[in-house]
């Protein structure tokens, strides 16, 4: 083998390492940037994602509940299990399982997805019938909202009427009742 030939063989040999090199370094900056844009993934564009999918949420103060995805909002979801709707405060989700791998942006999202836990509440009240409100502390109360407010809802409950006011914080879930 000539001078040349050892010429272009060292030449080869520093390319294929400067390629190697640079491909461990794309590597690595590909990854790093996959965890940084997934930062912006939120549990509702992964549930608006999974609209239409059977999932199995935990929900503060009442335990597992699995339904199918009907709609989902930036603060709240509402889910259809069996003969009963559940309108679920996002914050009172812990878990999630069963959810879609893909996940939809916000900017893709229809305006009414912006609406917000009190208008799903309103529409309860709209529709006068009864439901069951589960706190996060696991109480119960069943009755019919009357009012919502900007961070409350009126629910009337027993025979004597009472009035009970429930602030959105301490919501977990709203579960329509079917009439006996």
């Amino acid at each position: 083998m000539g001078w040349e030939d050892e010429l272009f063989a060292l030449f080869d040999d520093l390319e294929g390492q400067a390629g190697a090199l640079a491909a461990a370094e794309r590597g690595a900056e590909h990854a790093d940037r996959s965890r940084a844009e997934y930062q912006a993934v939120t549990l509702a564009s992964r549930m608006m994602a999974s609209a239409g999918t059977e999932v199995t949420l935990g929900i503060l103060g009442v335990g597992t509940v699995t339904g199918t995805v009907d709609r989902v909002a930036a603060d709240w979801l509402l889910l259809g299990s069996g003969q009963h709707d559940w309108v679920v405060n996002a914050d009172a989700v812990t878990t999630v399982e069963g959810a879609s791998v893909r996940s939809i942006p916000e900017v893709a999202w229809s305006p009414l997805t912006r609406l917000g836990l009190g208008s799903a509440l309103r529409r309860i009240a709209e529709a006068g019938e009864r439901c069951l409100l589960h706190l996060r502390d696991g109480a119960r109360h069943e009755g019919t909202v009357r009012r919502v407010g900007g961070d409350f809802c009126e629910l009337v409950v027993g025979e004597d009427r009472r009035m009970i006011l429930v602030p959105f914080s301490a919501l977990a879930a709203a579960q329509s009742r079917a009439e006996a």
